[in-house]
């Protein structure tokens, strides 16, 4: 038995598919993506805290302060951040962003302890 085909009239009767209508954005429906530029600078962090509620920079901070600083596990206990974090927190934040002191100390069979050198006193 032959297959039966579907004759071309009855094809060029049915309606054709419609297509979705496009959509598109003018300029004026266009948002900012970036506001870096009308954006005003951090104001400066103050030792004691920015809004005096507890974080993990200013744990690190304090523990920083203290007369025999801190070391690497000090801060890990007292932020739960891993290694490399607290590293790049000493070097990147309290070194660059804060333009703070930071002193590095090793006695010999001691491990290394980090401090923050106050210039003021």
């Amino acid at each position: 038995m032959a297959k039966s085909r579907t004759s071309k009239t009855a094809l060029s009767n049915a309606k054709p598919p419609s297509k979705p209508t496009p959509t598109h954005v003018t300029r004026s429906q266009h948002t900012s993506v970036s506001t870096r530029a009308t954006k005003s600078p951090a104001p400066p962090i103050s030792r004691s805290g920015p809004t005096g509620r507890p974080s993990k920079q200013n744990a690190c901070l304090a523990l920083l302060t203290r007369p025999d600083g801190a070391t690497i596990d000090d801060l890990q206990s007292a932020t739960g951040w891993q290694t490399h974090s607290i590293r790049g927190f000493l070097a990147g934040t309290v070194k660059k962003k804060f333009g703070l002191t930071l002193v590095s100390s090793k006695a010999d069979g001691d491990v290394r302890r980090y401090r923050i050198f106050n210039t003021e006193a």
